[in-house]
C-alpha cells in the first residue's frame, strides 16, 4: 500500500487509532487530537481510521514507520501524545492498554 501521508496526516491516524480503539471515541479525546492537527487533517483522517479494520490501521502504522525515519525524540512526543489520548477522558480500559503496548513496540 502506498502511504502518501503528511507527517501531520499519520500523526493524526496513529491518535485517531489510539482514540477509537475500544470503539469509544470521547469529546475529550478528540479536542486533544484537534489540539495536534488541524480540523481538515482530523476529518480527512479521521473517516480513514473508522474505515480500515484493526489489523490494516497496525499495518499502515507500522508501514509508515518501516519507511519513514524518526527521531527518538519525535518517537518519545508521538507515545506522550498517544498516552495523553488514552488519558484524555479520564481512564485508560483494558483495550486501550493493549493497544498501547503494541504501539509502543512499533513505535519504540
Amino acid at each position: 500500500m502506498n502511504l502518501d501521508w503528511t507527517r501531520k496526516e499519520f500523526e493524526a491516524y496513529v491518535l485517531l487509532y489510539a482514540a477509537h480503539c475500544n470503539h469509544i471515541e470521547d469529546k475529550n479525546e478528540q479536542e486533544f487530537i484537534l489540539s495536534k492537527v488541524d480540523e481538515k487533517t482530523f476529518h480527512k483522517i479521521h473517516t480513514e481510521v473508522v474505515v480500515d479494520s484493526e489489523e490494516e490501521n497496525l499495518d499502515k502504522i507500522q508501514q509508515y514507520f518501516s519507511e519513514n525515519d524518526f527521531t527518538q525524540s519525535e518517537k518519545d512526543e508521538l507515545l506522550r501524545n498517544i498516552k495523553n489520548v488514552f488519558f484524555a477522558d479520564g481512564s485508560v480500559d483494558f483495550y486501550e492498554k493493549k493497544v498501547f503496548g503494541i504501539l509502543k513496540k512499533i513505535i519504540g
